[in-house]
């Protein structure tokens, strides 16, 4: 069996020490000024900061190894996906500030909240988030549109802001984890030979389950939420800013078309109908003031990505594709290879963080592994969406909570913790992992 996942790339186990130097740093600094006493421990160390050694360390190694690491690093930071997730971080916070400012959030509380028992705040978000992402294929484009309302919700309830953005963050995943125009799904339909349909019903059969479990348990967690109405004198014509972002959103626009849209409309109702004096100047102040709320993440998803592309240019993607190789070559069986899957399509996520190229990358030898065990297609196709779909809506430096944590002025930690779809999930194909079944249809080789 091959290792196609890097080719031309010497596996090599220390490549993967940079990685780790970051999250001992970013983890370790949080919680040591936590247990000092400090009430926002985790934001004491920034983690761009954090970041900067582990850099500086990868690019070490990789010069060692003959690799220009400056052209590597800058590639990493430079890739499209790199610079779409930027863009998307900046237009995201530039709306909801805007939106926030001339009152679109409030009219929309307002208007919605009384009529919710307070059981079905935190469910209802869930299934919102699910939807939204099931219908345009992207769970950046359902955070970036549901989050502003959801923290308004969430103060407004007395809910924790860390559990109402799980909960979205949750839903999100989930819908972007069935769609069938998701770049995840594309690529492990495509890469393991299925067709669309058939891996959506093996999807289905372990997301469902996870959803359904994810939404009882949000319902007793919202039970207690000392649901009030805001008394808010904010115009219904307010609420139009975001009902044309999800909209666009539903229609299938480009998210960064969709988020622009959505602010100059903001900007205008808030000429029209918000507080008296919001003009043109303070549009453009309340855009700059999203922006650096923004900046952050914006860096680290910069020098993350560069991270990755030293990370895997020195070798620490080979590797962990040729050691779940090796297990898969001494282990027969189907719950063998269906693990060895799991685990090369987790821990590919975890070493980018970024579901879809951990699934392009990995694809290859997921499909090797499928033969060998006598897997189908649509099960390898739904192993790799699900797991690598497990690991980003957990990853604390993954986009979608970065996204989440900074429009809502939170650590991601606050919220990773609090994704419980995510967990649910991964218990759920774990399960179905472990069900005795009857053998599959082998995918056949390229």
């Amino acid at each position: 069996m091959s290792t196609p996942i890097e080719p031309g790339v010497q596996p090599s186990a220390p490549a993967l020490l940079p990685l780790l130097v970051f999250l001992a740093l970013f983890f370790g600094a949080g919680l040591y000024f936590t247990a000092s006493g400090e009430a926002m421990g985790f934001y004491q160390l920034h983690a761009p900061v954090a970041v900067l050694p582990a850099l500086a360390l990868a690019a070490w190694m990789a010069w060692r190894r003959g690799i220009p690491a400056m052209d590597t690093l800058l590639g990493g930071m430079g890739h499209p996906n790199v610079m779409l997730m930027c863009l998307v971080f900046l237009m995201a916070g530039a709306f909801a500030t805007v939106s926030k400012e001339v009152g679109a959030v409030d009219a929309v509380v307002g208007l919605g909240l009384g009529a919710l028992p307070p059981a079905l705040i935190l469910p209802g978000l869930f299934v919102v988030a699910g939807f939204i992402a099931l219908a345009i294929g992207t769970s950046m484009g359902t955070i970036a549109a549901v989050v502003p309302v959801a923290l308004g919700v969430s103060e407004a309830a007395g809910l924790d802001t860390g559990l109402v953005l799980g909960a979205v963050v949750g839903g999100a995943m989930f819908g972007d984890n069935l769609s069938i125009i998701s770049d995840t799904t594309i690529a492990a339909t495509r890469s393991q030979g299925c067709r669309m349909a058939d891996k959506f019903r093996e999807n289905l059969r372990i997301a469902l389950p996870a959803a359904v479990a994810t939404v009882i348990l949000l319902a007793l967690l919202g039970d207690t939420a000392p649901t009030t109405a805001p008394d808010t004198l904010a115009s219904p014509w307010l609420v139009l800013p975001y009902v044309a972002v999800l909209a666009l959103a539903l229609a299938g626009v480009n998210v960064v078309v969709v988020l622009g849209i959505g602010l100059v409309l903001a900007g205008l109702m808030g000429a029209w109908i918000g507080e008296e004096g919001y003009d043109a100047i303070s549009f453009a102040d309340d855009i700059y003031t999203g922006f650096l709320g923004m900046i952050e993440i914006t860096l680290l998803a910069l020098l993350i990505g560069g991270l990755a592309a030293l990370t895997r240019a020195n070798g620490g993607l080979a590797w962990l594709a040729s050691t779940i190789a090796r297990f898969a070559r001494g282990h027969t069986g189907r719950r063998a290879g269906e693990t060895s899957i799991a685990a090369l399509a987790a821990g590919s996520d975890v070493l980018t963080a970024n579901n879809t190229v951990a699934i392009l990358i990995s694809g290859d030898l997921a499909r090797d592994i499928a033969v060998q065990h006598g897997i189908s297609g649509r099960r390898s196709a739904s192993l790799l969406d699900v797991f690598s779909c497990v690991m980003q809506g957990l990853l604390p430096y993954g986009a979608q909570i970065l996204l989440a944590a900074s429009l809502a002025g939170l650590s991601p930690l606050a919220i990773a913790g609090q994704v419980y779809y995510c967990w649910l999930l991964a218990l759920a194909a774990i399960v179905v992992m472990l069900w005795p079944s009857k053998q599959a249809v082998v995918v056949q080789p390229s």
